[in-house]
């Protein structure tokens, strides 16, 4: 796995995460929308009783899915940020964390440092060269 590889990882994990957060937020919104009409006249047969219950138990299974995935993007960025400090030079170290620890997008990186664009990545080029990844990180 190469550097930039094992950098990205963090970045898409952050992405599942929020996906999974609007899909319980959409779930609960179900949740919170549904009301009993109360007539005298009989329902439907195929009613489903239990669609409340169905909906919170999605919305539990997601959260726990949430929380793993966090755990999981913590260990990450922990191992990514020990990896970034083993480099000497503290502007390559600074792109590296806005990039992969931040999940800054390059325009915001470049406004932060006050560096033109091909500055940004001409250091982020050298650092990416300069940094090793260890075997037991694939593990990850």
């Amino acid at each position: 796995m190469t550097a930039k590889e094992y950098f990205s990882q963090a970045y898409q994990i952050d992405v599942r995460i929020n996906s999974k957060m609007e899909q319980v937020a959409s779930l609960r919104d179900m949740a919170t929308k549904a009301t009993q009409t109360l007539s005298d006249m009989p329902g439907a047969a195929t009613k489903n009783t239990h669609q409340m219950e169905d909906i919170i138990i999605k919305m539990v299974d997601l959260e726990n899915e949430i929380n793993d995935d966090i755990d999981r993007l913590i260990d990450l960025k922990r191992s990514i940020i020990g990896i970034i400090q083993k480099l000497t030079d503290a502007e390559q170290q600074s792109v590296l964390e806005l990039r992969y620890v931040n999940c800054m997008s390059w325009q915001q990186i470049c406004t932060e440092m006050g560096y033109s664009r091909p500055h940004v990545f001409r250091i982020h080029n050298q650092a990416m060269n300069n940094v090793v990844i260890p075997d037991e990180t694939d593990d990850v």
